[in-house]
């Protein structure tokens, strides 16, 4: 019986800490929310900022793949100037 009191507490513990922190996170993200208001009220592009804030959290080698294969992509499609792969000159 007294295991099962102990379990009881501490899974309730448990759901109790995880509800405060899902506060703290809900806290937070509203936070974040007014940077990005404040940054476009003074005339930042939100959508950019929230690309930069994802590609800040990325390794620099990660970073350059997807920069080669977004380039590699509009290329193919059309969307991008044509470039020497070569790296030489013409």
């Amino acid at each position: 019986m007294a295991d099962t009191t102990i379990a009881r507490e501490q899974l309730k513990s448990i759901i109790e800490r995880i509800e405060r922190l899902e506060e703290e996170k809900q806290a937070i993200a509203g936070d974040i929310r007014d940077v990005f208001a404040e940054a476009k009220a003074n005339g930042y592009d939100v959508k950019t900022l929230r690309k930069v804030v994802r590609l800040r959290k990325q390794e620099p080698q990660a970073r350059e793949e997807e920069e080669a294969m977004l380039a590699l992509y509009l290329h193919a499609l059309g969307m991008a100037p044509d470039f020497d792969v070569s790296g030489g000159a013409d």
